[in-house]
């Protein structure tokens, strides 16, 4: 009785403490309340003042350099570079569908909120919590406008930097301006950046013409660009349309019977890259200073590019490689095909332009082997000598270095004709040493190879390294009979032809490169008319030319390997006179059926009359 009594005044002494306690630290929040208060009142007018002094000038799209759409020679676009942008839409003046299609899939709250979503984050977190990575996002189409003005750097920074854009965003902007803005700098993948940009690349209209699908299709886009654009993956953007009709059905924007019924969007690619061409873009795009802006905003670039013999030369360098590349160990072949006067109308810059950029016409440096030879005689004919000039073709000594023939095969004395037509090594060498080497680089530069040509003993046989397009272009200078041709694949920007000098030797030059390529080393580049070229075949065959010109046509081919790994029994009459044979076949048939040249169109009358000329041994 007593230890009850005594525990009931122990009790009550210590509520009577425990009430004095909670009585002082409420009268201490009273107090303080007021100041609680005021800091979070100045915290809210500091945060409001900063949001609304933020500048909010309409953001830029993408890059600051305008798209190069690139043309080829008919003005057909077959590629496009950079950015493109379409001018600012305004989201009232849009089908009310438009809009709805763009809310429903990225903002259902949108109109009701201010900013940012809670609830739509909540839940974005709830699923990527059960799902264990992340799944969804939360952000508003507010805050993602706000990405435009502050970045999308990862940190925590930029997000309380988002944060005060999304809310200055909403202070002084109405809903309708917020989408406006929106929907005018949101990427959709394929360079394009806006939705009027988008409607113009994908469906050739103006936004405020999109179908109910397309609009879906188009709002579908923005969640992931790269992947879903309809030119990456056309069965993925269907598939992202239909979550976007059945998102507007589910928001009441549409009705469940339209959803269903909305026929697919059906696509108009007007500016999407053609098939081919992309070395020859990349070549050109540098050349390419100024252009015309086209009604899109963008620079039109109007080029050389023939796109069926586009599609010819990429058909023959596949075809070869296809059937003999494994065989030979070739991996990789160029193609450049210009016109006399240096206009190119097709190029081939290696196997796969999507495993490789690398443009080996026009990048790669590489030996010429006896192609090169064509220098060779030039500078010989200069100095008088003819196709019936004699030359031995026995064994020769320069210093330590004794040059063979392939095969060890020699014939003694014979003409130049012959002498070229079976590529003589030996005779190369006897020529080049009695002209004189600095003669012989004299005339590969007067004829167009760039570079620093070594005068060492061996560049007669092609020691030097070249690319194939200067090559081509010396052989077009041939063909043409003046020299320097300068390679172009500009409309504009072909040099007037007066700046060029006559090439006096053009003559005998015809009749050497017919008997190469009629009677010799190049005989697998023969066709039913006048053929006019050159093989070229380096050590352990290592690379492997054909250059020549048939119509009105000056092609080059090579064919190797990046790493200069030998191939196996592949030389310049082999896999390159193949792919050259290959595409002239086609290409010049074309250019006789299009009335565009004849077989000896652009070649002066070949001299059967005169003596020395024409005759065959």
């Amino acid at each position: 009785m007593v230890c009850a009594k005594l525990a009931a005044k122990l009790e009550g002494r210590m509520g009577a403490a425990n009430l004095r306690q909670n009585s002082r630290a409420a009268g201490r929040v009273r107090r303080a309340l007021p100041a609680v208060v005021a800091v979070c009142a100045i915290a809210a007018v500091c945060v409001a003042w900063m949001a609304w002094s933020l500048p909010l000038d309409q953001p830029s799209a993408g890059s600051s350099r305008p798209a190069m759409v690139f043309l080829a020679a008919d003005g057909t676009p077959f590629s496009r570079r950079g950015a493109y942008k379409g001018a600012p839409v305004d989201a009232a003046a849009l089908p009310p569908f438009v809009s709805a299609a763009f809310v429903a899939v990225e903002d259902r709250h949108f109109y009701t909120h201010f900013g940012m979503d809670p609830v739509g984050t909540g839940r974005a977190a709830l699923v990527n919590l059960s799902r264990g990575r992340v799944m969804q996002g939360g952000s508003t189409i507010t805050q993602q406008l706000a990405k435009t003005y502050v970045g999308d750097e990862r940190s925590y920074g930029r997000k309380l930097r988002e944060g005060l854009v999304a809310l200055a965003l909403e202070l002084r902007l109405t809903k309708n301006e917020i989408l406006s803005r929106y929907l005018s700098t949101a990427y959709f993948g394929n360079g394009a950046y806006g939705l009027r940009a988008a409607a113009r690349t994908y469906f050739d209209k103006a936004p405020e013409d999109l179908s109910l699908s397309e609009a879906a299709m188009l709002a579908g886009l923005v969640k992931a660009p790269s992947a879903l654009a309809p030119s990456h993956d056309l069965a993925a953007a269907q598939a992202r349309e239909r979550l976007v009709l059945a998102a507007m059905a589910d928001s009441g924007a549409i009705d469940a019977s339209q959803a269903r019924n909305a026929p697919p969007a059906q696509l108009v690619f007007d500016r999407q890259v053609t098939p081919g061409g992309e070395f020859f873009r990349d070549w050109v795009a540098g050349q390419a200073e100024v252009g015309e802006v086209s009604g899109h905003g963008e620079i039109a670039v109007r080029t050389t590019l023939d796109l069926k013999l586009q599609a010819d030369a990429e058909q023959a360098v596949a075809g070869v490689l296809q059937a003999s590349g494994r065989r030979g160990n070739a991996s990789q072949a160029a193609l450049v095909a210009m016109r006399p006067d240096g206009t190119v109308v097709a190029m081939v810059g290696g196997r796969d332009y999507s495993a490789s950029q690398f443009n080996r016409a026009v990048q790669s440096h590489r030996q010429p082997g006896s192609s090169f030879k064509l220098f060779v005689y030039l500078a010989a004919l200069r100095q008088g000598a003819t196709p019936e000039t004699l030359v031995a073709d026995e064994p020769v000594a320069v210093g330590n270095w004794r040059p063979e023939n392939a095969g060890g095969r020699y014939q003694g004395v014979i003409t130049f004709r012959d002498a070229f037509a079976h590529s003589s090594n030996v005779a190369a060498v006897r020529i080049s040493e009695l002209v004189g080497r600095d003669e012989v680089v004299r005339a590969a530069h007067d004829l167009g190879v760039s570079g620093n040509l070594k005068t060492v003993p061996s560049l007669a046989l092609g020691s030097n390294e070249v690319t194939l397009l200067d090559m081509t272009a010396a052989y077009a200078a041939v063909a043409a009979g003046a020299y320097p041709i300068n390679p172009t694949g500009l409309q504009n920007g072909r040099p007037p032809a007066e700046e060029r000098r006559p090439l006096r030797e053009q003559r005998h030059l015809l009749a050497l490169l017919n008997a190469a390529a009629e009677q010799g080393a190049g005989l697998g580049g023969a066709l039913p008319y006048p053929v006019f070229g050159k093989t070229g075949t380096t050590q352990n065959n290592r690379d492997a030319w054909f250059i020549g010109f048939a119509g009105d046509l000056v092609v080059g081919v090579w064919v190797g390997n990046d790493d200069a790994a030998p191939m196996v029994g592949v030389g310049g009459g082999g896999l390159p006179a193949q792919i050259w044979r290959g595409f002239m076949e086609r290409a010049v048939q074309s250019d006789l059926a299009e009335g565009r040249s004849t077989p000896l169109a652009g070649l002066p009358a070949w001299p059967q009359d005169e003596p020395g000329f024409g005759a065959t041994d």
